[in-house]
């Protein structure tokens, strides 16, 4: 079985771009074979055959592989950090036309709340975000900005009632918040990182990752930032080795590229 896992990595990365390699094998390969066995498919090699053939199979294959585990103003404390410190911090050093990436942007709720947390400072209308994942359903789902009642929980009361209705039991986010975004896709292991951003976000992805791995993201990410901007992590994250890579460190959460 082992041997037929490594054809299956080969084969996904052929299929799909998305490098198995950098996950811990243990628990992926666990979630790959739940689906597989959901699916009553025996085997890894029938199961790359039907991948190759039936496109719902496949966009269900990267949907489950890829973690859209989400919500907005997650872990609000930090969010508190970031509204009185970083983004004052931010506007003082680049202005009010902000650079900003919310890489591994899952179902759109992370730069979605980053536009509200920006709207107490800068005009809605000169916010923008470079939202990216490698999985088009999730971007798909992102754009049409439905959430349930316990995805919303933590945003502020006042950003409830201005930019969402409430659709059956579900809540629509305003176009107002939307067109502030612009989804893409983007693989944070195979492709070219944008440069000279001011804050790149990305939490809770890189958890799923090997140390390797992790470690390559977080070297990219900062050739990505401008001298002087600011990389905001997860709860469940730390960069190490944020020293060797150059980064300094403001709290447990967010990390700086200094200016020379």
């Amino acid at each position: 079985m082992a041997y037929d896992y490594e054809y299956f990595k080969g084969a996904v990365m052929q299929l799909t771009g998305i490098d198995l390699n950098a996950y811990k094998e243990r628990q992926m390969k666990r979630r790959i074979d739940a689906l597989i066995a959901k699916n009553g498919i025996v085997g890894y090699d029938a199961y790359v055959q039907v991948l190759k053939k039936d496109k719902s199979k496949f966009e269900e294959f990267v949907n489950y592989l890829t973690i859209n585990v989400s919500e907005f103003y997650r872990n609000p404390e930090q969010w508190q950090v970031m509204d009185k410190e970083i983004i004052p911090e931010l506007i003082s050093k680049f202005g009010k036309n902000l650079k900003i990436w919310s890489a591994a942007c899952s179902t759109g709720d992370e730069p979605y709340s980053l536009v509200m947390a920006l709207s107490r400072h800068i005009p809605l209308n000169q916010i923008r975000i470079m939202a990216t994942d490698l999985d088009k359903q999730v971007i798909a789902k992102a754009k049409v900005g439905l959430y349930s009642e316990k995805s919303i929980a933590a945003v502020p009361e006042d950003f409830k009632k201005k930019y969402f209705t409430k659709i059956g039991l579900s809540y629509q986010i305003s176009d107002e918040i939307k067109s502030r975004v612009e989804f893409r896709e983007h693989n944070l292991l195979e492709s070219n990182y944008p440069k000279d951003y001011h804050m790149i976000v990305c939490r809770n992805v890189l958890i799923y990752f090997t140390e390797e791995a992790k470690d390559e993201v977080f070297r990219k990410f900062y050739q990505s930032l401008a001298p002087g901007g600011i990389l905001f992590i997860g709860s469940t994250e730390q960069i190490i080795n944020h020293r060797d890579m150059g980064y300094e460190r403001k709290n447990s959460f967010y990390y700086e590229r200094p200016k020379k």
